[in-house]
């Protein structure tokens, strides 16, 4: 994924209003041809095809060969381009959340590439000690001599070295922590939390249950994504750190549930 497509911080949004309408046409209709939208706004093949190239690099819909289509809510993109795509807004959200993490506390870190750039910001603190299902958080965080590092139990996923199933369920419930700090895969317009892996929500679960307190880090192409299992609800999360200003119907859903909202700006 091109990098581009993430803005800095005193970019404009990356979206133009052509592929704002685009995105909603695709929703309306479930699919737009290439023809179709070439005719609807009078632009180019190339122009409409660049339009759906960023969308769907965005995760906001799926390209097909001669149009664009709903984004999957059944597959997740590649860890590979996952770990690069956003990788600057990420590493700010990381650098704004550590900040609200205390010295000589406990805390859970789950599977997601924003929660590794958090696991590198933690670099400075003292005295932590950290149960993770990450295999690269731990790698990270095991640098660090003044940190304990627990890891789970539990079946490892080859293609992100994430580690789920029953036996990391049952690691995670022996523990009561101070801090959560969770990643999701989409965010839907009702404040619904959504992720691809049932296995891995079964565990984010019982970590949000086992901490005094649940952040998420989460940046700003998450929110309408799809993705078919549901997590829970932003009620249940304490504070959002994200990079750019949410939408006004979120941050009204945010407000009523008492979640706190901090943008990395």
């Amino acid at each position: 994924m091109s990098r581009e497509n993430c803005a800095k911080a005193d970019d404009k949004p990356s979206l133009n209003k052509r592929q704002k309408k685009i995105q909603q046409l695709v929703r309306q209709q479930g699919f737009a041809s290439i023809e179709s939208l070439v005719q609807h706004f009078q632009k180019t093949p190339q122009t409409i095809r660049r339009d759906l190239n960023t969308l769907s690099q965005l995760g906001l819909l799926t390209r097909y060969h001669g149009g664009a289509g709903l984004p999957s809510s059944v597959r997740n993109v590649a860890y590979q381009e996952r770990k690069i795509f956003c990788l600057e807004e990420k590493q700010r959200i990381a650098n704004l959340l550590v900040q609200h993490i205390p010295n000589d506390a406990s805390l859970f870190i789950n599977i997601g590439t924003t929660n590794e750039q958090i696991a590198m910001a933690l670099k400075d603190h003292d005295g932590l000690r950290v149960i993770t299902n990450n295999l690269n958080v731990a790698y990270i965080l095991s640098r660090y001599k003044n940190f304990e590092i627990i890891i789970t139990g539990g079946v490892v996923r080859h293609r992100d070295r994430g580690i789920t199933g029953e036996a990391t369920l049952e690691f995670v419930n022996q523990f009561k922590v101070d801090y959560a700090i969770i990643g999701i895969s989409g965010i839907e317009n009702d404040g619904s939390l959504l992720d691809f892996d049932y296995r891995e929500v079964k565990v984010a679960q019982a970590i949000m249950a086992n901490s005094r307190a649940v952040y998420l880090a989460v940046d700003h192409s998450k929110f309408s994504r799809n993705a078919m299992v549901r997590l829970g609800h932003v009620s249940a999360v304490d504070a959002i750190f994200t990079d750019r200003a949410l939408p006004e119907n979120f941050v009204s859903i945010a407000a009523e549930a008492g979640t706190q909202l901090y943008v990395a700006d």
